[in-house]
């Protein structure tokens, strides 16, 4: 079990499977918000599925839309379980308060080196700290 430090973060604690890429993020941008996948061609997730998965991306990018779009996709059931970033914007943290959407930055290190897909983790948000329960190397 390894556990990792960030910046206290938002919303309420969450386990779930990561989903990774050293890519940005946008909630408009990069997303099927319908179909609940990577839309965004260019993305390293395209066409992977985001629903009910932790993502751990750079930085968030785009604008105020994100904020209702977040809300809109956890009262549809199409929503991440939770957001990690290297760095995040005041506005995706406004939409993460917004859906009650857990969200954590500002790790000790880049989390997208930290974490790999399939990764199963926990956020505890208020603490600041990710513990990775099961490596996805490790197999079982």
């Amino acid at each position: 079990m390894t556990r990792l430090k960030a910046h206290p973060g938002i919303g309420p604690e969450v386990r779930g499977l990561a989903l990774v890429a050293r890519d940005d993020f946008s909630a408009r941008y990069d997303l099927d918000r319908v179909q609940g996948v990577f839309s965004r061609q260019s993305h390293a997730l395209f066409g992977q599925s985001y629903v009910g998965r932790i993502l751990v991306l750079n930085t968030a990018k785009g604008g105020v839309a994100s904020a209702w779009m977040l809300r809109d996709m956890v009262e549809r059931g199409l929503a991440p379980a939770g957001l990690l970033f290297n760095r995040v914007n005041p506005i995706l943290a406004q939409g993460a308060v917004f859906a009650n959407l857990p969200l954590m930055d500002r790790f000790e290190g880049d989390v997208t080196d930290l974490i790999a897909s399939g990764d199963e983790i926990v956020l505890d948000p208020a603490r600041g700290i990710v513990t990775i329960l099961r490596r996805v190397a490790e197999g079982g």
